[in-house]
């Protein structure tokens, strides 16, 4: 940079300076303090205002400016890193002897000497370390196997309570450590926007939050709303002066900008702590997030080298898990629900109950094996728990309080909702409804799926609409969606519910759609086991649906991660008159039938590549789109007829082994580049 374009920029990296303290400021009071200074579109204006400049200028744009809360950062591998100092695990009780135990045994190494415990809750997440040097965040990484974890600063730096520069006197080198959790709230609509995108929903918070932060994407991660909870700070030793007790520490580490939650109390003696105890076992439910224990700790860090360790865990910790709560209450009756697929799900209702924080009165039943595998009557009390759950699950069957000649519950022959006999495929444990094209809710499931954002992603039309256009017999099928027009939709409902702006934006709605590109297309489409990933590699190998249609089950399980069952779905899928007729029709609306992808060059003719390992300037997906761009083929697995094997780090050595036995040439990244012509 000259000194005429330095002065030039000067009062915008001053603008940029000034707009990123004031946000940080703003997010400081919303994340930290639980107060709004400003409002959402306020706040909004003035990060737009900033991405805008970082934009325009990008030289001048910070690694830790708020706008990276938002992510957008793609992180292709997760490099593993060394932990300075051990993530040891805490030794883990059920019992309060187990309790008293290591309170008398510590009382007794510490032979007399004064000091008090602290107690906190015990999250329910995932374990990340934070290293801060003068004052900036530089590296998070996950526990790992406690001496080795991930780098996953990226995605750190989109937690909102995760502090990117500190506030205060901070010390210029230590690190803070605590737990990724994902609140109930944020993580209940995520799943709700799972299934309305047709995937399966998280089983519970602490693996979605896991999950989350080994996204590669890390604007995906940023969408998951997570927390970090901070429970302790260290420093090289000499380095600088910690408080000397680990509650101040927590309270020091709040001055400087952490989230240190409230949860946490100085305890003098064993009576203290089994009232803390006793406390947060029945409280823990009208918290925001997860928790599955209490830990203890000495409070004067001084005591801990004196307490020492053992070869897993600190001798100064130890965490008290709490049980799963679980109660019993009667089967009242049984619902079957239908899916999109015909799937049939047996689901419990149940005379209502308090557990965990919420009254539960229906939980499933999974399927016909799990019916039988527990002998469930008609009129049992079942145990329900929840633990660290979002979802309650039946655990068990009350046997002592069976009323007296109750028979076994039958599972159902017919669908409930259009009567037809119900099949189960081999080596399946569900039950499905044939009736794919005349089963209500099979219908709106499909139309559910096909407008969701990652397909079609219509927005104008969710359910109440989809339900709307189905009673009054204008969509039937998703082609039907293409054939709307404007003077059927005007005034359609009970109150005249879509009106002349309304049916102008469902419309142009539509109209936008057509340009989804091919592989969203095929996902769209609702194939049974075809998900995101899988109607993406099916795009990419076989380029357009004419390729697709003619392709036998043997060509379709050559696609990677297809296997024979999928293979076979798509096959008889694709091979029923109707569904060719719904695919024609699309055709004919304009939805895109084919990849559009530019050719980069024809030097891979007739050669066919096997992509495994990690790669430095592709993703995986990035680096077989690019060979197929020079004319090459992508195989999933290694045969006489593969060409090279494209190795990148991390590849699994049978995939070696394969190729040094049939003789197949192993490429690097960068010999694969030379061939290319880069």
């Amino acid at each position: 940079m000259d000194l005429f374009s330095a002065i030039d920029t000067e009062p915008v990296r001053q603008q940029m300076e000034q707009l990123a303290e004031r946000i940080d400021q703003l997010n400081h009071e919303y994340y930290m303090n639980d107060r709004s200074l400003v409002s959402d579109q306020e706040f909004d204006a003035l990060l737009r205002q900033l991405q805008d400049l970082e934009a325009q200028y990008p030289e001048l744009a910070s690694p830790l400016s708020p706008t990276k809360r938002v992510g957008g950062e793609v992180n292709k591998s997760f490099r593993q890193v060394e932990h300075r100092f051990p993530m040891l695990s805490l030794g883990n009780t059920y019992s309060m002897e187990e309790i008293e135990e290591f309170e008398a045994r510590t009382r007794r190494l510490l032979d007399g000497e004064e000091f008090s415990y602290t107690c906190e809750l015990k999250y329910d997440g995932v374990a990340i370390g934070l290293t801060y040097r003068h004052g900036q965040l530089v590296q998070a990484v996950t526990r790992g196997n406690g001496a080795v974890g991930d780098d996953i600063t990226l995605n750190a730096k989109t937690i909102p309570t995760i502090p990117l520069r500190l506030r205060g006197d901070f010390p210029d080198d230590f690190e803070a450590r605590g737990e990724v959790v994902f609140p109930y709230d944020a993580f209940e609509a995520f799943n709700r926007q799972r299934e309305a995108d047709g995937e399966e929903p998280f089983a519970n918070p602490r693996n979605a939050a896991s999950g989350s932060l080994k996204l590669q994407d890390s604007a995906e991660c940023a969408k998951r709303k997570l927390m970090f909870c901070m429970y302790f700070m260290m420093a090289p030793d000499g380095t600088t002066t910690l408080p000397d007790t680990h509650y101040g520490r927590l309270e020091y580490a709040r001055q400087l900008g952490f989230k240190v939650q409230p949860y946490i109390k100085e305890c003098k003696d064993i009576a203290e702590i089994k009232a803390f105890i006793d406390h947060w076992d029945r409280a823990r439910w009208e918290l925001p997030f997860g928790t599955d224990g209490i830990v203890i700790k000495v409070n004067q860090t001084a005591l801990w080298d004196r307490l020492g360790l053992t070869a897993k865990s600190p001798r100064w910790a130890i965490a008290y898990k709490f049980k799963a709560e679980r109660v019993s209450t009667p089967l009242q009756s049984i619902d079957y629900q239908v899916g999109r697929t015909g799937k049939v799900t047996p689901v419990a209702n149940l005379a209502p109950v308090h557990l965990g924080g919420t009254t539960v009165r229906r939980a499933t039943l999974v399927n016909a094996d799990f019916i039988a595998s527990f002998d469930i009557h008609q009129g049992d009390h079942l145990f329900i728990e929840k633990g660290g759950e979002i979802i309650p699950k039946v655990v068990g069957v009350d046997i002592d309080r069976r009323p007296p000649a109750s028979l076994p519950v039958q599972y159902i022959d017919r669908c409930p909702e259009c009567g037809t006999p119900l099949v189960r495929p081999e080596g399946e444990a569900a039950h499905y409804c044939p009736n794919a094209d005349g089963c209500h809710p099979q219908i709106i499931g499909r139309l559910e799926h096909f407008v969701s954002r990652k397909a079609m992603n219509i927005e104008t039309l969710g359910p109440e609409r989809l339900e709307l256009l189905y009673r009054a017999g204008l969509v039937r099928d998703v082609a039907d969606i293409y054939s709307l027009r404007r003077e059927q939709l005007i005034g359609l409902g009970d109150e005249a519910t879509i009106q002349d702006k309304g049916a102008d934006n469902l419309l142009a709605a539509i109209e936008v759609s057509k340009e989804v590109p091919f592989e969203r297309v095929l996902f769209a489409l609702g194939m049974r086991y075809v998900g995101e990933v899988g109607a993406k590699k099916l795009a990419r190998y076989f380029k357009d649906m004419d390729s697709l249609l003619a392709a036998s089950e043997e060509e379709l399980a050559q696609v990677e991660d297809v296997g024979e069952v999928t293979a076979k779905a798509v096959h008889d899928w694709l091979a029923r008159p109707e569904h060719r007729r719904i695919v024609e029709r699309l055709r004919a609306a304009g939805l895109q039938m084919s990849c559009r992808q530019t050719a980069l060059g024809n030097q891979l003719d007739g050669l066919t590549f096997v992509v495994s390992g990690v790669f430095e300037r592709f993703s995986r997906d990035e680096i077989k789109t690019h060979i197929e761009q020079h004319g090459g083929k992508v195989s999933g697995s290694i045969s006489g007829k593969t060409s090279y094997l494209l190795a990148g780090e991390k590849m699994g050595p049978e995939k070696r082994k394969k190729a040094e036995k049939l003789g197949v040439s192993i490429l690097t990244e960068q010999e694969y580049l030379n061939m290319v012509g880069q």
